[in-house]
């Protein structure tokens, strides 16, 4: 089983002045649900090398099993810090691809065309596809194969506007991904705020935050076996 793991490259908050990235809880669970299943797993992101750790993600409350265990393993580290370029890689390589959230994916993941292409090479094959927290904005501009969004007339989350307007950056990202999923046409639902709530839509899997981000990860691999 080998599994592609994409993460952001984009560090920067809006014109805030602070910094983002990817949020290391939804990196680190779906990490170890996917090696302790026997995964191979190949990390990707737009530049390649390490990617931007969001800062707030790092800070002792957000610490988690998956985090501690990824702060004390050596060779999941070296392996973040090596991600391959998102261009180089191919969906015929690998059985399934995931997306952890972080703010990032938001201004570069969204609008990448190398990860447009590659969502749809997955899509179209009939792998199954992950998106946590953040990271279901990727999805803005996939299309399905008669041209219509993808994520059009299916059941979708993501990150929802009452968690971001307490985490105070609804005026600073560069769009809310309930409001632009259900522009788009998607059935977007969600769950109490901070909770576990996840999607399965046919092979499109959807996580709503940083605490859906295992549940997210075994779902997908669900649909692996």
């Amino acid at each position: 089983m080998k599994v592609l793991m994409v993460l952001t490259s984009h560090d920067q908050l809006g014109n805030t002045g602070a910094k983002t990235g990817f949020w290391l809880e939804e990196f680190a669970a779906p990490y170890y649900v996917f090696k302790d299943a026997g995964a191979t797993i190949t990390l990707a992101s737009p530049a390649g090398g390490q990617p931007p750790l969001d800062p707030k993600s790092d800070a002792a409350d957000a610490q988690t099993d998956a985090t501690r265990r990824f702060k004390a393993d050596a060779e999941a580290q070296r392996q973040l810090a090596g991600t391959v370029k998102l261009a180089s890689v191919n969906q015929q390589d690998f059985d399934t691809v995931f997306y952890p959230g972080g703010h990032g994916p938001l201004w570069d993941l969204a609008e990448s065309s190398e990860s447009i292409a590659l969502i749809e090479a997955f899509e179209r094959a009939g792998k199954p596809i992950g998106f946590v927290c953040h990271a279901p904005g990727a999805l803005r501009h996939v299309k399905a194969a008669d041209g219509s969004p993808l994520i059009k007339g299916r059941r979708v989350t993501g990150f929802s506007n009452s968690e971001e307007a307490s985490v105070q950056l609804t005026d600073v990202v560069p769009f809310l991904i309930e409001d632009e999923f259900q522009k788009l046409g998607g059935n977007y639902e969600k769950g109490e705020d901070w909770g576990s709530f996840v999607i399965t839509d046919g092979k499109l899997v959807t996580g709503q935050n940083p605490a859906s981000s295992e549940a997210a990860a075994e779902a997908l691999l669900a649909q692996l076996k």
